[in-house]
């Protein structure tokens, strides 16, 4: 009986862990006998987590205007589940080990995912998107199901990368072909299983094809572009010719013309040295 992307993580979640802290926050948020300074407090009692998680608040993923230096201002000005959620976000990076080298390079695989998940802000940012910061997270957490899938199946996974011949625009044609869905299928799961929301999971599970997202349509085709200027630019292609073949539907929904698209593609590169210093400070960017 063939897989499912489900069927993938089953017996195996424990692999992919977060750290206690994560779910110790994200039950104390639906209890009412917590309030936000208890939480902000637990939060707290991680040094290195806090952090982090303030250097993120800080930088220009937010964009707010003078020093966040608590937590408790922290989760006032971003919110708690936000901030939850950049909890699991910095955790992600560290989660994934004993991967086979040849599979991926993990550095040059959170290269490409801050890249996208800038993009993806920077165009909601400019479609005025309300909170857009968590197209960040999409575009961040968009490919985590290729990892789930080289850890629990590395052969399948070599044999995809082969018909694909390493080439991202292939991969999930490849993928079907082999496991019968695809890496943004489990990364859609791994999130649901994680408690994050719909918007994240459904905008993830429907970039490949965006025209299938109902519910959350302008996140899954802000994502759809971001990933694809992300490989554009990963593999030195041309932005302005991948700008043209850009469906009107995707073009109206999130209302930005190929000029801005191009103009937004060429600003990705001043913010990702920061960035990448803080999602991933454990990796060398060269």
């Amino acid at each position: 009986m063939r897989q499912s992307a489900t069927s993938l993580l089953e017996g195996g979640v424990d692999l992919f862990s977060l750290p206690d802290i994560y779910f110790q926050v994200t039950e104390m948020i639906s209890d009412s006998r917590f309030s936000l300074k208890d939480i902000g407090q637990v939060i707290a009692k991680d040094p290195a987590l806090s952090a982090r998680l303030l250097k993120i608040v800080n930088s220009p993923i937010y964009g707010y205007q003078g020093k966040i230096d608590t937590i408790s201002r922290a989760i006032v000005v971003v919110g708690i589940e936000d901030l939850n959620h950049l909890v699991l976000a910095t955790s992600v990076v560290d989660s994934f080990k004993d991967i086979p080298n040849d599979l991926i390079d993990m550095t040059s695989f959170w290269v490409h995912s801050i890249n996208t998940g800038l993009l993806a802000k920077m165009l909601a940012q400019k479609s005025a998107v309300l909170h857009s910061e968590r197209l960040f997270l999409s575009g961040l957490l968009h490919n985590i199901g290729s990892l789930v899938m080289f850890c629990k199946a590395p052969e399948k996974s070599r044999r995809t990368l082969q018909m694909a011949d390493n080439d991202r625009n292939l991969v999930a044609l490849s993928e079907i072909q082999v496991f019968g869905f695809t890496h943004a299928e489990v990364s859609s799961e791994l999130l649901k299983f994680w408690n994050m929301p719909e918007a994240l999971s459904e905008s993830i599970a429907c970039y490949i094809q965006p025209e299938l997202s109902h519910v959350h349509r302008l996140d899954t085709h802000i994502l759809s572009v971001a990933v694809n200027l992300a490989n554009t630019l990963a593999y030195g292609g041309n932005v302005d010719d991948y700008i043209t073949t850009i469906n009107e539907t995707t073009l109206s929904l999130i209302r930005l013309s190929g000029e801005q698209i191009s103009e937004i593609s060429g600003k990705v590169s001043d913010e990702f040295p920061a960035i990448f210093n803080v999602i991933a400070p454990n990796k060398k960017f060269h």
